[in-house]
Formats: structure tokens, sequence, C-alpha cells
């Protein structure tokens, strides 16, 4: 898909699949209501997506009683859709509501990533735009890394390898084909990116911060208040 016209971010819809319940938190709250300096967790990972002009589609859960209580609800270019109990699910759900000829890209964001800045969302725009080719936020892998279950089986060499972070940014149609032919053919896809790659399609990984941390456990709310506290 060429690039030509597609110069500002009116072209590009935004995903949220926030129908999960974030078992691993240990909350009777779903985690992405939770809330981080005054605001939930949620409210935090829109509202950067919102800086840019484009439309947002939020997956819920079909009984979620609290995305009406948050100011995302009255704001315009926010809508919702029902989600499923995979996050591929509702992430499917949410790209069968963007009309690919008005939104030819679209970008995913995790719900529970709050911590992702707009000059990396501006950055991953601009590199996959350059380069025609969908593409992801990603950090590199600083840590000596194990393969192993109760004990270590072999230690895996760490070049080469990244963090997959969001948001994650591809062609809408292609996207929606790659993630509706995974489910049908039952294949565990984790991220917008793992669809793509098992429908032959490339994925360019773009620097982003290590801070865009992902908060599924307790002591992850913890670190992400640290480094809110430390910007501010």
């Amino acid at each position: 898909m060429s690039v030509e016209g597609l110069l500002d971010y009116q072209h590009i819809a935004a995903v949220i699949p926030a129908a999960g319940v974030g078992k691993r938190m240990q909350s009777e709250l779903p985690k992405q209501y939770l809330q981080l300096h005054g605001k939930t967790i949620l409210e935090h990972s829109a509202n950067v997506l919102l800086q840019l002009p484009l439309s947002l589609v939020i997956a819920l859960s079909p009984h979620d009683p609290y995305f009406a209580k948050t100011p995302l609800a009255a704001n315009p270019d926010v809508h919702t859709v029902t989600g499923g109990s995979e996050r591929a699910d509702s992430v499917l759900a949410a790209l069968q509501q963007i009309n690919a000829e008005q939104f030819p890209w679209v970008l995913v964001h995790d719900a529970a990533r709050p911590l992702v800045q707009l000059r990396d969302i501006q950055q991953l725009i601009t590199q996959c735009f350059e380069s025609d080719c969908g593409g992801i936020l990603a950090s590199p892998v600083r840590d000596t890394m194990k393969r192993g279950q109760q004990r270590v089986e072999c230690t895996v060499e760490r070049a080469d390898l990244w963090h997959a972070l969001t948001p994650q940014l591809f062609p809408t149609a292609l996207l929606r084909q790659a993630r509706s032919q995974a489910l049908a053919a039952g294949v565990v896809v984790t991220d917008e990116a793992s669809a793509m790659e098992w429908a032959g399609q490339p994925v360019q990984l773009v620097a982003g911060r290590s801070d865009n941390i992902k908060v599924t456990r307790p002591e992850d709310l913890a670190l992400a208040a640290f480094y809110l506290e430390n910007r501010a």
C-alpha cells in the first residue's frame, strides 16, 4: 500500500483491547481501571493516543460497569465495541468496526501500557510510512536470557532479541485479514506482529523507550507510579 496521501494522522485509527480482567494483578478491579496518579490506567494509555487527531476504538467486556464512569466515555473521538474473552477476539472486534478506506492504517495499543510517550508513537508512524511497512515499538533485550522451566536448559544469545512493545502499526485491511485467518486456523498469536508474521507480512522494528512497561503484576503499578513521578 502506497503511503502517498497518508501524510497526516487523520488516516489512522487506533484500537485498545480493554476487555480483560487482569487476574495476575490480584485486584477486584480489572487492571485497566486501577488508579494511577488520579486517573485510570486506561485513561493514561488512551490519552496519549488522543493527542493525535485520530479515531480510537476501545473493546470492552460485555458487562463493563467502569468505562462509563471515566471521561473517555464522553469523548466524541472514542468509540466502543464489545470485546471477547481473549485479546485477539477484542482486537478483531474493533478492527471489524473500522472503515479501511477511511483509515488505511491502524495503531493497536495495550490498555495496560500507560507510560508510552507521544514522540515514540510519532517515530513509529514516521518510520512505517517512510518504509511503507507495518511495524512495532520494541526495546532491545539487555539481560542475559535463559531457557528452561525449573532448571536452566541453556543460555540464549541476546543479540538481535527485542522486547515487543505497543503501539503496533499496520495496514488496517491486512491486519484484519491476518487476525481473522489466524483465529480461524486456531493459531495462537500474542500480538499484532505475530499475526502479520504468520501471514507472511514484513514487520519493522522501531526502537522505543524501555520504560513503556505493561502493568501486569502489583509491583508494576508501583514502578509505573515512580516513572510518572519522575516525568512530572
